[in-house]
């Protein structure tokens, strides 16, 4: 089976949290990701790319840097990204509820990009995914 670079990058974040198992098709079988705060969620399932302190990497694709990045300001931004994917980052809506993508985005913006304010709620999750 040839897997995309997205499809790839699910998979590896997959096994990295010990959910994929061999002869498993986790990605028809619906699977969701199960941690819930913001920290063990990025370590899962971003890290992989983004690297641990949310540098970025280049190699078989270009990972952008998190640490630091304007982009953060905006979180709405950030949580359609989540939901939804860009280019090589693949859509995680179907593998996290909207409270996984709050927290996430949340640390993301915090710890990563330094910005401080209010934390995203599930609603505003909610809302993008309309």
């Amino acid at each position: 089976m040839k897997l995309s670079l997205p499809t790839l990058a699910l998979a590896l974040a997959l096994a990295a949290s010990g959910a994929a198992h061999a002869g498993d098709d986790v990605f028809s079988q619906g699977f969701r990701f199960q941690q819930r705060d913001g920290a063990a969620l990025y370590g899962a399932i971003c890290a992989g790319c983004h690297m641990p302190r949310g540098q970025g990497a280049q190699g078989a694709g270009t990972y952008p840097a998190l640490a630091g990045n304007p982009k953060l300001v905006a979180a709405g931004y950030v949580g359609n990204l989540v939901v939804n994917g860009r280019r090589a980052m693949p859509a995680f809506g179907g593998q996290l509820d909207d409270e996984q993508i709050a927290a996430v985005v949340t640390y993301v913006r915090r710890e990563l990009g330094h910005i401080e304010g209010d934390p995203v709620r599930a609603a505003d999750i909610a809302a993008l995914r309309r």
